[in-house]
């Protein structure tokens, strides 16, 4: 009965500052919206491992330094995130593109070998990849659902890409640039 009551003072504890605490949150992460799930969080951990909570007095500013941290926590996420967003951009901006001697190669080769899948797959890669049709647009002109469509172009993928592993061997594993297994297929 105790720990009930001990659980219950600490809810109300922490419900009548759920104001207070709001305004902190708002103030540092500068979006309310992001402040009140940043709450809700807190109060859902705090109450999730009520063993870990202070005593009386001290609940307010302890539960003041778990905001600090979840606020600061976020802020580290998002800038992770950020710099990833960065890189992976400094990256795109630094692509070459292939030189259209090799594409062709390239695409001579894998051709020849899309020609020995199923027919359903075939035409499935050859609408989205070569003629680049949305996957949605092709799932209507064939009379499948979306869904169904994805899985298909997904298995033609998959299974294009095991015919350039049999015949291509370690060339598939480095990009067919120096594409030599022609005379394989």
């Amino acid at each position: 009965m105790a720990d009930r009551e001990t659980g219950s003072a600490v809810l109300d504890t922490l419900v009548e500052n759920r104001g207070a605490f709001l305004a902190y949150l708002t103030r540092r992460v500068g979006d309310p919206a992001l402040a009140e799930d940043l709450l809700q969080d807190a109060f859902a951990k705090a109450l999730a491992r009520p063993e870990m909570l202070p005593d009386d007095e001290a609940l307010v500013p302890w539960f003041y330094r778990t905001l600090r941290n979840a606020a600061i926590d976020r802020f580290r996420r998002q800038g992770a995130a950020d710099r990833g967003l960065e890189a992976f951009a400094r990256e795109l901006n630094n692509v070459e593109a292939v030189p259209d001697e090799t594409r062709r190669e390239v695409c001579q080769c894998i051709g020849r070998l899309a020609t020995t899948l199923k027919p359903d797959y075939a035409d499935a890669l050859l609408a989205v990849e070569v003629e680049g049709q949305a996957v949605k647009d092709y799932a209507e002109r064939k009379g499948l659902t979306a869904g169904n469509a994805a899985v298909r172009v997904f298995r033609a993928r998959q299974a294009l890409k095991q015919r350039v592993v049999e015949s291509c061997g370690t060339c598939a594993e480095h990009g067919c640039l120096n594409c030599t297994c022609q005379a394989a297929v």
